[in-house]
């Protein structure tokens, strides 16, 4: 298990390690003035007014997080959010979270759970690290929508899990669904489960056996989608509960094959995840109509466009660049976010109990250390003016923190980045805040 676990770690080393080597990534940053027309000062919800405006009509907002343990990066995505749901009509959260557990926190937005409080529905992020969805920040978030949806019962707003993780959690809500609507093609369902029952629900297991002796439930998977996908045929369109049991299918399926992507390679396997998300993104619009709107919560290694980071040289997607490709820049908009110092939640080991860290000080150079010079200390700093100018088009140091993290590592820790290619706006806070776990 453990092997697997580590995979999401070793990949931040993987496109970080060039940041050793590369002259361009952290160097002298005198001389790099961004002009004041491009910052606005971020003190209230009405300073985000610029980069709505900017924002424009584009259909899918990506925002991005520099750690998943930082208050201040959930808290402006709530406020941005809210702000799009009202005033530019979207309905689609998606999230950097499993599609079971966050369709439980779907269920109580939309008035459908069994769950008394948003605290009680988040209590379905049971798996490490809980604290990226089961925090105070989502929380009140969670309760915002669901008074929303009340108020506004057409035009409710969901809340969906991008990631692919979720293999058996996935397979048994497909066979809830065909139980209870199908019994004879309940039994691909069974037939998934049992195929996967010598592993003891290991995932590393799983994927060693694929590796060592062949074996695999590829074809299991795919026959369970098609039997699903033939059974949601019959069901009256835009059914949620039909979806539901078509998306876990798909991210069975998906699952099956990022783990045993991940013996043999980690790029691919990044792919394989990166991809799913996408798929999911593509999925959610269609099934809620082809103009519906979309944002989407990742951190900025899955948001910042790839093209424009040393995960390009090691051959590496992610979803900011296949929004892009497949919906065009014009119709999307992402915004990164990064600070100079603060506090985190973070472990020191994947799988090791969180605890509150101190970030130190960005390394100069670093694209932190420039927006550290420029006032005010918070900011919203647009980038599509800076993109003329070849002082900003070269790959400096950004800083990304993961669920596991050391700061005495600082070097590893930056992206050779493009930062006005990557994003389209960036939000520095300059000293930030521990996120608060439930």
């Amino acid at each position: 298990m453990k092997k697997i676990q580590l995979l999401w770690v070793m990949l931040f080393l993987l496109f970080t390690a060039c940041s050793e080597e590369d002259s361009d990534t952290i160097g002298n940053e005198a001389g790099v003035e961004i002009p004041a027309s491009a910052i606005t000062k971020l003190e209230t919800a009405q300073d985000l007014n610029m980069l709505l405006q900017n924002i424009g009509d584009a259909q899918y907002v990506l925002l991005g997080e520099a750690s998943h343990g930082t208050s201040e990066f959930y808290t402006w995505r709530a406020e941005i959010t809210k702000r799009l749901i009202q005033e530019k009509g979207f309905t689609l959260i998606g999230v950097e979270g499993d599609w079971p557990d966050a369709y439980e926190v779907n269920r109580y937005v939309r008035g459908n759970s069994n769950a008394n409080s948003a605290r009680e529905a988040l209590q379905a992020f049971n798996r490490w690290p809980t604290w990226m969805w089961a925090n105070t920040e989502i929380e009140d978030l969670t309760e915002w929508l669901r008074a929303y949806n009340t108020q506004n019962p057409s035009d409710m707003v969901g809340f969906y899990g991008l990631d692919v993780y979720s293999l058996w959690e996935s397979m048994e809500e497909v066979q809830r669904y065909l139980n209870q609507t199908d019994l004879n093609a309940a039994q691909a369902a069974s037939a998934a489960l049992q195929c996967f029952a010598p592993y003891n629900r290991n995932e590393s297991a799983y994927a060693a056996a694929t590796l060592n002796s062949g074996a695999n439930c590829t074809d299991e998977l795919e026959q369970l989608l098609e039997v699903v996908q033939e059974r949601v045929a019959a069901s009256p369109a835009r059914d949620e509960e039909a979806f539901n049991a078509i998306q876990n299918a798909r991210a069975a399926l998906n699952s099956e094959r990022y783990f045993r992507a991940s013996a043999r390679s980690s790029s691919n396997s990044w792919n394989i995840r990166d991809r799913h998300m996408m798929e999911t993104i593509n999925q959610l619009v269609e099934q809620h109509g082809l103009d519906a709107k979309i944002v989407v919560w990742e951190h900025n290694t899955h948001v910042g466009d790839a093209r424009y980071t040393d995960m390009a040289d090691a051959g590496m997607v992610n979803v900011g660049q296949l929004v892009r490709e497949e919906h065009g820049q014009g119709n999307s908009y992402i915004v990164g976010f990064g600070t100079y110092e603060g506090t985190v939640i973070a472990a020191q080991a994947w799988g090791s109990p969180l605890i509150e860290m101190r970030i130190p000080e960005a390394q100069p150079g670093s694209w932190e250390a420039i927006l550290q010079r420029h006032q005010p200390e918070d900011k919203i700093v647009l980038l599509e003016g800076l993109r003329q100018d070849q002082k900003f088009l070269q790959r400096r140091g950004h800083r990304a923190i993961g669920v596991s993290y050391n700061p005495s590592n600082e070097q590893g820790n930056y992206v050779p980045t493009v930062l006005p290619m990557r994003y389209d706006a960036f939000i520095f806070i300059e000293e930030t805040t521990a996120l608060h776990p439930l």
